[in-house]
C-alpha cells in the first residue's frame, strides 16, 4: 500500500507590513524588473504612473509599494548598472513616473563581461552610493523582512557587482533574508565566451551571503516558449514576463491573503537542508499559450503533474535523474487543500518522484486565492489556476557540472586569464572558487547516496 502523502499545513496568518526590497543589476536584472513590475501594477491595480486605480478593491500592496495618502504608490527597489543604456530605456519608457528617480543607478563605464571589474575596479565605486539609497529604502519600512536580488551570474555586473553587494547586505543587515534569482549559464546558448568564469567565480563568492538561490536559464527558458507557448523567435521580453509570472506566484502570498501562506523564511526553513545546498529548481504551470485559452483550463492534478515534468523545469535539468530533498508547491486561484492532497497522492502512486531517504515525503504547500493576471499582448493564456513548485533536488548538480568543465578547459589552457588578473584577482582567487563548486557537486552525490 502506497504511503500517504503528509501535506504541511499552516493556517497562520499573512502579517500585514512585511516589506520586501527589490535588487536588479546589470543588463538581465533591469530587464527583469521591467517585466516583474508590470505584472505586479497590473496585479494591484495600479497605473504606470504609481497611482492607484481602486484602492477599495485590491488587497494591501505594502509589501512591495510605499504608499501615501494621495494614492501615490513607489516600488519598494532599486535598479542598478554599470552604464545607463539598459536603466535609460526604463527611464524613458512606459513605466517611468512609477520608479523613483534616486532608485535608477547608472555609472558610465560597462563591466565589459568581466567578473573583477564588477566586484573591483568598477564596483567599488558604485557600491556605497547603492548601498545609501538601499539604507534610505529601508527607512521607509516598518518590518524588513528581506531582499529579493535579480542578476545574471555570467555577465560582469550581475555577477561582479551583484555579489559585491549581497557581502555588504550581509555585513550592514545581518539575518536578514536574502534571496536570489540567478540567470545561469545554458548549456548550448551563450552570449558571452567567458560565462563560465564569471559565474564560477560569482557562485563562489555568493555561496555564504546567499540564503536560498533560484536558478534559471535562458536556454530552458527559450524552449518553454518555443515548445509550450509557440514562440518561435522569443525575445528577453518574452522570456522575462515568462520569469515574472513564476516570481509573482512565489511573492503572491506576501502580497495577498490565502488559505496557506508561505513567508520569505518559510522558504528557507523548508527549502534548504544544509546552508550550501540552497539552490531549488523552479517550475511554473500552466503554460498554456494566449491562442488556445478559451480551450484549456488545467485541474489541480493537470497543474501538480505538469510541475513535476522535465520540459516544465526554468533551468536545465532533469529532476528524473536527481532526489528531491524538499519540495514547497504554492497554488494560486480557487483551490481547496483537499484537491491538492488527492493530487499528490495520485503522484507518489503512479510517478517515480524520488525524496532522499532521510527526507520526510511531505510537501509544503501554499494557497494563495488571488488567481494570476496575464500580461495584455504576453504569451501565457490568462488561467484561474496556476502553480509555481520550487524544490530543491540533487538533478542540478549537472548544471553546475556543465559550467565547471567550461571553466576547467579555459582554465587550464590560462585562456582570457590576463583580463581577470589585470582588474584585481589573483590565481589563487581562480583556483579556490573552482575547487568551491568541485566540493558543492561533491555535496550533491553524497546527498543522493
Amino acid at each position: 500500500m502506497p504511503a500517504l502523502v503528509r501535506v504541511d499545513i499552516d493556517p497562520a496568518p499573512r502579517q500585514r507590513d512585511r516589506e520586501i526590497i527589490q535588487l536588479h543589476l546589470g543588463q538581465a536584472g533591469v530587464q527583469m524588473a521591467s517585466a516583474c513590475w508590470e505584472l505586479y501594477c497590473l496585479e494591484h491595480g495600479i497605473y504606470p504612473d504609481g497611482m492607484f486605480c481602486d484602492c477599495s478593491i485590491y488587497e494591501d500592496c505594502s509589501a512591495f509599494f510605499s504608499c501615501d495618502r494621495t494614492g501615490q504608490c513607489v516600488p519598494r527597489v532599486l535598479l542598478v548598472d554599470l552604464e545607463p543604456s539598459v536603466v535609460d530605456e526604463i527611464r524613458l519608457g512606459t513605466y517611468r513616473e512609477l520608479f523613483h528617480p534616486n532608485s535608477l543607478l547608472t555609472g558610465c563605464e560597462d563591466a565589459a563581461s568581466n567578473f573583477g571589474r564588477g566586484h573591483y575596479r568598477l564596483g567599488q565605486t558604485m557600491i556605497e552610493p547603492a548601498m545609501d539609497r538601499i539604507r534610505k529604502l529601508c527607512e521607509h519600512c516598518s518590518s524588513l523582512q528581506g531582499f529579493m536580488m535579480f542578476h545574471s551570474v555570467g555577465g560582469g555586473t550581475g555577477a561582479g557587482l551583484g555579489t559585491l553587494m549581497l557581502e555588504r547586505l550581509g555585513e550592514d543587515f545581518g539575518k536578514t533574508s536574502r534571496i536570489e534569482f540567478d540567470i545561469f549559464p545554458s548549456p548550448k546558448v551563450s552570449p558571452v565566451i567567458v560565462e563560465p568564469y564569471n559565474a564560477i567565480l560569482a557562485s563562489h563568492v555568493a555561496m555564504e551571503h546567499s540564503d536560498c538561490t533560484f536558478v534559471l536559464d535562458n536556454e530552458a527558458l527559450y524552449d518553454v516558449c518555443d515548445r509550450n507557448l509557440n514562440v518561435r523567435e522569443p525575445t528577453y521580453t518574452n522570456l522575462n514576463r515568462l520569469v515574472a509570472q513564476a516570481v509573482s506566484c512565489i511573492t503572491a502570498s506576501l502580497r495577498f491573503s490565502g488559505a496557506i501562506n508561505v513567508d520569505l523564511l518559510e522558504f528557507q526553513t523548508n527549502l534548504v537542508p544544509f546552508p550550501r545546498i540552497h539552490y531549488p529548481l523552479v517550475t511554473y504551470a500552466p503554460l498554456v499559450p494566449g491562442s488556445m485559452a478559451r480551450h484549456e483550463q488545467p485541474t489541480t492534478s493537470q497543474l501538480t503533474y505538469e510541475c513535476f515534468e522535465p520540459s516544465s523545469q526554468l533551468v536545465k535539468c532533469d529532476p528524473r535523474t536527481g532526489k528531491y530533498m524538499s519540495c514547497c508547491l504554492l497554488y494560486r486561484g480557487n483551490i481547496a487543500p483537499i484537491e491538492i492532497n488527492r493530487a499528490l497522492q495520485e503522484m507518489r502512486t503512479n510517478r517515480s518522484v524520488q525524496f532522499v531517504d532521510w527526507c520526510p515525503t511531505g510537501f509544503k504547500i501554499g494557497i494563495n486565492f488571488q488567481a494570476p493576471i496575464a500580461v495584455p499582448g504576453a504569451d501565457l493564456a490568462r488561467s484561474d489556476l496556476a502553480c509555481c513548485m520550487l524544490s530543491n533536488n540533487t538533478a542540478i548538480k549537472s548544471a553546475w557540472t556543465r559550467v565547471a568543465e567550461k571553466y576547467q578547459r579555459m582554465y587550464d589552457r590560462k585562456a582570457f586569464f590576463y583580463h581577470y588578473l589585470n582588474e584585481g584577482l589573483e590565481e589563487q582567487d581562480l583556483t579556490e572558487a573552482i575547487e568551491n563548486i568541485r566540493t558543492l557537486i561533491k555535496d550533491y552525490e553524497e546527498i543522493e547516496k
